[in-house]
């Protein structure tokens, strides 16, 4: 198989304007460009530029695919909706880093098979970013179960797993989103890692609207006025994520009773693993 390598960008928030599309058809002839995305694959030669300097400047996501087992995701986020402080934590090594830049915050996770992609397993990279850009809209709206499946798929790549300490585990690793469970496929996260981890998990919150008016209706008179000033002023965009990120982090999401490390669950899953084989005998 000949070298083979996938690059996907898309803008989220606003769409490019004429400046940035000539500015992205400067870098690549034969690339696809629209208004929200860049896409170009390379069988030889490859992308003349920094990946994390187009999403910087121009998109919210990016994913990339090599046929010799690299897979790289890219999200990034407005510092209002995702905090350094709250994504620092599940920062893993090279694998799974956390950016600050120009009042954004961006995520970028490797996976690597050393073992490549055979050519009865080819994946040409299409349909990826669209199954986990997902993730986005539920970081935004406080859900960090993918920042904690990203620090997950990190730690087969930590040199000293004795030393990382396990970040806080959110509600709801057993019963993972549909964007999730494809990042979940995508970075290659064990399986027994994630079902070890899972045990420190609760059990996500049941969102209905009786449950949901119930906390909104116990707010602080200042902060629904406040709420709807900012409705009169700018419309529902960013509200309706606010809301439900202070409601979850009402919730009280669950941890560990005892502080684990990243060897110590590393452990977890071999034990599960072990189990699994002597059971399927």
């Amino acid at each position: 198989m000949s070298e083979y390598q996938y690059y996907e960008f898309c803008a989220v928030d606003r769409p490019l304007d004429r400046g940035q599309l000539a500015a992205l058809r400067a870098i690549s002839t034969r690339a696809h460009i629209t208004a929200t995305s860049f896409t170009n694959t390379y069988q030889w030669g490859d992308l003349k530029a920094d990946p994390r300097m187009l999403v910087e400047r121009y998109f919210d996501a990016h994913l990339y695919l090599a046929n010799w087992g690299t897979h790289r995701l890219m999200v990034k986020l407005p510092a209002a909706l995702l905090s350094l402080e709250s994504a620092t934590p599940y920062a893993a090594g090279d694998s799974a880093s956390v950016h600050s830049r120009d009042g954004s915050i961006l995520l970028d996770w490797y996976s690597h098979d050393e073992d490549g992609t055979d050519e009865e397993d080819w994946d040409d990279g299409t349909g990826h970013l669209a199954a986990v850009i997902g993730i986005r809209g539920e970081l935004a709206a406080g859900d960090l179960r993918p920042l904690y499946l990203g620090w997950l798929a990190a730690l087969p790549d930590i040199s000293d797993p004795d030393t990382v300490p396990e970040p806080l585990v959110p509600m709801g690793l057993a019963a993972l989103t549909g964007p999730q469970q494809a990042l979940v496929d995508f970075l290659r996260v064990d399986p027994h890692l994630l079902r070890a981890a899972g045990a420190a998990s609760a059990s996500a919150a049941v969102q209905d609207d009786r449950e949901l008016a119930r906390w909104i209706a116990a707010l602080p008179a200042a902060d629904k006025d406040d709420l709807l000033l900012r409705l009169a002023r700018y419309g529902s965009t960013g509200l309706g994520s606010d809301l439900l990120r202070g409601y979850r982090r009402s919730q009280h999401p669950g941890a560990a009773a005892e502080p684990r490390t990243a060897a110590a669950l590393i452990e977890a899953a071999d034990s599960l693993r072990s189990a699994t084989a002597q059971g399927g005998r």
